[in-house]
């Protein structure tokens, strides 16, 4: 079964409750995702691996810590996806991204793919789906299967507010994918 990571740091919850005042004005609304999934982003590698490099400081050489091996993707859901990717591309400059769009089909109401570009060795990659909001879960459980199909091995999907629907429509279908969410309301 997926795990539900619900961030909590106070410096995030700061930044969300101020993302979620209506007196909030568009620019800093911008402005807000980008650093709250710069921070989120932060937790979300926290289990990367490291290894043991030799480097030569000023003073002397040094055994130090670099990650290890693991390739990422970020890979942000068309449109409001992308508003998360500059702040966590921040912090990984050199992270691919990769993109996935999908529109609700009104007679269905299920994903419909339009667009997916990937980095061309995305199945040696894990994959971070980026989205503001799992609401009742279609559009990431379809973008998951989505990577699933080109050979990724390991997703997570990263969201601002996750609302219980999306969350357990996520762990039914995708029990391999952990959840990353500020909120679960």
């Amino acid at each position: 079964m997926s795990e539900l990571h619900v961030f909590d740091h106070p410096l995030i919850q700061h930044k969300l409750s101020i993302l979620r005042d209506k007196n909030t004005s568009v620019k800093e609304f911008r402005e807000l995702v980008g650093e709250i999934a710069m921070l989120m982003c932060y937790e979300a590698t926290r289990d990367l691996p490291l290894e043991n490099v030799e480097i030569e400081t000023p003073m002397c050489r040094a055994t130090t810590k670099v990650i290890a091996g693991r390739k990422l993707a970020f890979v942000p859901i068309l449109r409001a996806g992308l508003g998360m990717v500059d702040g966590m591309v921040a912090l990984m400059p050199n992270v691919k991204v990769g993109h996935i769009g999908l529109y609700r089909d009104p007679n269905t109401l299920e994903p419909v793919k339009y667009y997916f570009k990937m980095p061309p060795d995305i199945q040696e990659r894990d994959a971070i789906i980026v989205d503001p909001m799992l609401a009742t879960g279609g559009s990431a459980a379809a973008a998951a299967m989505f990577l699933k199909e080109v050979g990724v091995k390991h997703i997570k999907l990263m969201s601002i507010i996750g609302a219980p629907e999306g969350v357990e429509r996520m762990q039914a279908e995708h029990p391999d994918v952990d959840i990353l969410s500020l909120i679960h309301i």
